[in-house]
């Protein structure tokens, strides 16, 4: 069953504002700019399934994912959730979706609040959506997240917890209001290589437990292909292939996906893969070239042909879900 429907999804920020700004650009007949950070993403996510969003910085995951958190407003587009329409969320449908929708951030350095106690952190939410037993709970999902006992961590400050700690308490924080849908932006970056396995160790036992639906954003892809059903590659904005994690891949199509997945580390000194090397760097996300996005790194360039945008669309007989944006498979 579909959990998520996201259409044609856009979120464009404007790169100056205030009334002086608007006032002078009046006066020079200038046009506002807007930053397309997110321009036209389309995608579903079932029921218990994990979707994977990797691209460079400054693709637009991030903000991906701050929209299905209802924590942007769409500039355009739609996201469905359970079949109703997210704009059109008020009263008892948008506490629902803000408590089956829960957000585990980047940084446990910034996302907890200094001031607050293991133990408040976690009764905040409760109190907002009027839980009881909240003690129990709190004990309960603290020993689920590995800070055995909970006894001793509620009246712990996060300045007194490890970093891998505190992103223990921010996943604890995600799992307080029992939700169906998790968006996990980059929840092991900010950790030393040597807490990151125990964390995600966790966050699988964690899907896995509670038959959770979790969109996984990172740059990291090996890291997608053992977490996630599913990886969406995007590139300026826009999804330029999705598909099965697996075949993602073990058989990458889009030019880009080659490159991202050429760069992933082999620990086999012996073994030979020819390196496909991109010049230059994300394109500029106010002034969009026309045509293909990556036309001008794409070492599979053809003039012309990529001077008109290619759609997403299965264009090969590897599966349903299988897409890529690209004119070499036209």
């Amino acid at each position: 069953m579909t959990l998520l429907r996201v259409q044609n999804l856009k979120k464009h920020f404007r790169t100056e504002s205030g009334l002086l700004t608007d006032i002078t650009n009046k006066i020079r007949g200038k046009k506002p700019e807007y930053v397309h950070a997110v321009d036209d993403v389309s995608f579903e996510l079932a029921e218990g399934e994990t979707l994977g969003i990797a691209g460079e910085s400054g693709c637009g995951k991030s903000t991906t994912g701050m929209l299905l958190a209802k924590l942007y407003e769409p500039t355009e587009g739609e996201i469905f959730y359970r079949g109703d329409k997210f704009s059109s969320l008020n009263g008892k449908k948008l506490d629902e979706y803000r408590q089956n929708v829960q957000m585990i951030f980047q940084d446990p350095f910034e996302s907890l609040n200094p001031s607050m106690t293991v133990y408040d952190t976690l009764a905040e939410p409760l109190r907002m959506f009027n839980y009881s037993h909240k003690k129990n709970r709190i004990y309960r999902v603290l020993d689920f997240v590995g800070l055995r006992p909970p006894e001793e961590y509620i009246n712990a400050l996060p300045g007194e917890l490890s970093g891998g700690m505190r992103q223990r308490v921010a996943i604890a924080r995600a799992l307080i209001l029992d939700p169906d849908f998790i968006v996990a932006d980059e929840p092991v970056s900010m950790l030393d290589v040597s807490l990151r396995a125990g964390v995600l160790s966790l966050m699988n036992d964690m899907t896995e437990e509670f038959g959770l639906s979790v969109v996984y954003i990172s740059h990291d892809i090996s890291l997608l292909q053992h977490m996630c059903d599913r990886i969406a590659i995007m590139y300026m904005g826009k999804i330029v292939e999705i598909g099965s994690a697996e075949e993602i891949v073990a058989n990458p199509m889009h030019p880009y996906t080659q490159a991202l997945i050429n760069a992933v580390p082999v620990p086999d000194p012996n073994q030979d893969r020819s390196r496909v090397e991109l010049p230059g760097e994300v394109g500029d996300a106010v002034n969009i070239p026309e045509g293909c996005r990556f036309k001008h790194r794409c070492p599979e360039y053809i003039e012309g042909v990529c001077d008109q945008e290619p759609a997403l669309e299965e264009k090969t007989a590897t599966g349903p879900d299988r897409k890529v944006s690209c004119h070499l498979y036209d």
